[in-house]
This record gives C-alpha cells, structure tokens and sequence, in this order.
C-alpha cells in the first residue's frame, strides 16, 4: 500500500505538472487524494501496528514526531522551486522525490510482517468491530476522530479568514497561524518524553481533546488570547495523531489493526473533504462568529464522547 502511495502521488504530481486543461487538472488532484489516503498517517500507523504489534506506540510517536517537520521542510522548499522555476517545475521535482527516494524506501527498507504475526482472515477483514462492549468502543472512537476531523479540517481551511474577521492584519494572521505547527511538534515532543508506555493511550485522546475544545473556546471567547488559543489548539491536535494511532492497538486485537484503521479513517476522511465547504457556507451565513461557535460546540461534544470512551475502558 505504501509503495502504491509513492507511485499514486508521483503520478499525480506528473499529471498536475502537465496539465493543460481543467478536467486533467481534477484528476491530478483525485490521484493525489489517493496518494494520500494510501501513504499518509493512517497507512504509516497500520504498517507499524503490523510490524509491533502493542509496542508499536512507541514507533507511531516517533512516525508523527518526524511529520510534523514537513510542512517545515516543505513549504521553504516548495517556495524556492515555484520562485526560481515556476510551479510545474515544483511538482516534476517532488514526483522525482517519490520515485526515487520514497518508493525504494517502502520496497526495500520496511522490513517484512514477523512470521508470528499472521494476516487476518478474510473474515476478521469484514468485521473490523465485534458486538457488544468492543462495537461501542469502536462507535465512540469513529465518532470523536471524525468531529476532530471536522474541526482540524475547518479551521485550517479558514483559520487565516477567521482571524481576519476578529481584526487581525493578514501578516498578524500569518504569524499567529505559525504558531500551530510547532506546538504540535513540541506537544508530540512532550508525549514522547513522559507518555511512551507510561499511561494508558485514552489519557492522551483525552488530553487532545480537552486542548481542542479550549483552543476552540479559546479563540472563539477572546481577542486578546489568540496566541494562546492557537498554541493549545496545536498541542490537541498533535497529540491527536499519536492517540489515533495508538489507541486502537490497545481498545482491539492488534492483529485487525490495519483492517480497524481503515475502518476508522472512512468517516474521518469524508468528513475532512466536505468540511472546507461546510465551513465556508458556515462563513457566507453568519461569519466568523457562526463557524466559531459551530466549532466550539463540537469539541464539546467530542469532549464529552471522550469522556464515555474512559468510562467504557475503564470498566
């Protein structure tokens, strides 16, 4: 699947690079989606999970901590290729990056699933929840990463607009809007730090979750604290990586991971993509305040589905 990523990606890249007209344009940006779904976190957690097993939390840390620095890389990068070369250039060179660097990675570094591990069964496949107590443990962590889906995908959409509408200058905005990706560094940081196999997986969503919500409470509630707002809402969502990935391993069987991740990603994933659309009728309706409010309203709620989800575990 990894492998498949890099080629999906690099041909997508291809494409947009060549593109002349806007339906091949569309379908650049379908194979990306692709690509992406394919090679990203989610893929990356459920090969972890396949090779380790329950140790695998300390390996999803690590995996999220290294991703955090992309758009670090990335973004430098990408600016310096579309200013010297123009953007197409750009998309040619990061299409080299996949096929070169990428695809020989996943092929021949990725070691092998352990013998001792053996591939689900084509029916374990198809029952990625089992009744009872486990399909509500998997019912509440769908539902808390597709509201936190939701909320992460909105506001990083619209974040720079919102700010706009609260009387910040674009630069301010740009500035402040800075301030997440770090804090989702160094909150990762930290649960490498104190959390690895220290605590319980939940403790973390928890801790995600709560910093989402009062990010979000945050921002909606104060002028004067966006900073702050910000920083908290990058720390929940940073750690949220971690806790997706690692709490499943623990809430299942660890040998239907990557069938489970699958499963939890689905509602996520469409969530995310409609999302930027949901968030910009929210703003055509009643402005920055309704989106805001919209969203606070919802890291509530997925505050309080957390908390269900400790109380069902710790049963």
């Amino acid at each position: 699947m990894l492998a498949a990523s890099s080629l999906l990606l690099a041909a997508a890249h291809l494409l947009l690079a060549a593109a002349n007209i806007y339906p091949l344009y569309l379908l650049a940006w379908l194979l990306m989606g692709l690509g992406m779904s394919s090679g990203l976190y989610d893929a990356g957690f459920a090969t972890l999970g396949r090779l380790y097993g329950l140790g695998a939390r300390g390996a999803i840390t690590n995996l999220t901590l290294f991703g955090g620095f992309a758009s670090t890389v990335c973004w430098p990068l990408s600016a310096f290729l579309v200013q010297h070369e123009g953007w197409r250039f750009a998309c040619v060179c990061y299409a080299a990056i996949h096929l070169l660097i990428c695809l020989p990675l996943h092929l021949w570094v990725i070691p092998p699933p352990p013998a001792t591990a053996p591939a689900p069964a084509r029916s374990e496949l198809r029952q990625a929840s089992a009744t009872g107590r486990e399909r509500t443990r998997f019912i509440l962590l769908a539902s808390i990463q597709t509201v936190a889906a939701l909320i992460v995908s909105m506001l990083s959409v619209h974040l720079l607009t919102l700010l706009q509408l609260r009387g910040v200058s674009l630069a301010a905005a740009v500035g402040l809007g800075a301030l997440v990706g770090p804090s989702q560094v160094g909150a990762r940081v930290a649960e490498m730090l104190i959390g690895r196999n220290r605590h319980h997986p939940i403790w973390t969503m928890l801790a995600s979750v709560s910093l989402l919500a009062t990010g979000v409470w945050l921002l909606l509630a104060s002028r004067s604290a966006i900073a702050l707002a910000l920083i908290l809402y990058g720390a929940g969502n940073g750690i949220h990586t971690i806790a997706r990935g690692a709490l499943p391993l623990v809430l299942f069987d660890p040998q239907r991971y990557a069938a489970l991740m699958g499963k939890l990603a689905t509602p996520s994933l469409i969530v995310q993509a409609a999302a930027p659309s949901i968030g910009a009728l929210l703003l055509g309706a009643g402005g920055g305040n309704l989106v805001l409010t919209t969203l606070a309203l919802a890291a509530t709620l997925n505050l309080g589905l957390c908390v269900c989800l400790v109380a069902l575990v710790r049963r």
